[in-house]
């Protein structure tokens, strides 16, 4: 399911891949339900990408989700992330992820995290696993939608040369520049 949630750079809230256009996605907000393109210029992030510094191997953020939803019960977050000081979250956090590294995981990450969390529990999305097939298939339509404008653009240059040339062999050949004499 995390693999059609995405978070868009600049833009507040997580987003619903509803579908993808000529050189754009369509996403719908799940803060509003408004749908809006984004562009390839914008940053655009799918939480299935997403994973948390830990001492050990990195921890996927589907596994870090479930951990928090199981913590609780599948209810919105028990702290709020923009009251809460930079101690309280860290030991909230270690609630669920007691191995987090200290280091590399700041509090303005878990606070995101919180906040992410309470935007799909209150959207109603509270299954957190990753798709491995559509994985692939998300993979291939985004590619789809960078490669296509490409591939017009080198068609429709070729072509103008190519009509261009054409135009000037045959001015050429009518005013006798560049013939040669026999």
């Amino acid at each position: 399911m995390l693999k059609n949630i995405l978070a868009v750079t600049g833009k507040p809230g997580l987003f619903k891949l509803v579908s993808h256009g000529q050189n754009m996605l369509i996403v719908e907000s799940l803060l509003d339900g408004k749908r809006m393109p984004t562009y390839a210029r914008d940053k655009i992030v799918s939480l299935a990408d997403v994973s948390m510094f830990t001492t050990g191997d990195d921890l996927p953020l589907s596994e870090v989700l479930t951990r928090l939803g199981k913590k609780e019960n599948l209810k919105a977050a028990s702290i709020e992330p923009k009251k809460a000081d930079n101690d309280e979250l860290r030991a909230y956090f270690a609630t669920f992820v007691p191995d987090f590294d200290r280091d590399r995981v700041y509090p303005s990450d878990i606070r995101k995290l919180i906040q992410w969390y309470n935007v799909l529990v209150n959207a109603g999305i509270t299954d957190f696993s990753v798709e491995e097939e559509s994985e692939e298939g998300a993979e291939a339509k985004v590619e789809e939608v960078k490669a296509e404008p490409k591939a017009e653009k080198r068609v429709a240059r070729n072509t103008a040369a190519k009509t261009s040339q054409k135009a000037a062999g045959k001015s050429a050949a009518k005013t006798g520049v560049g013939a040669k004499k026999g």
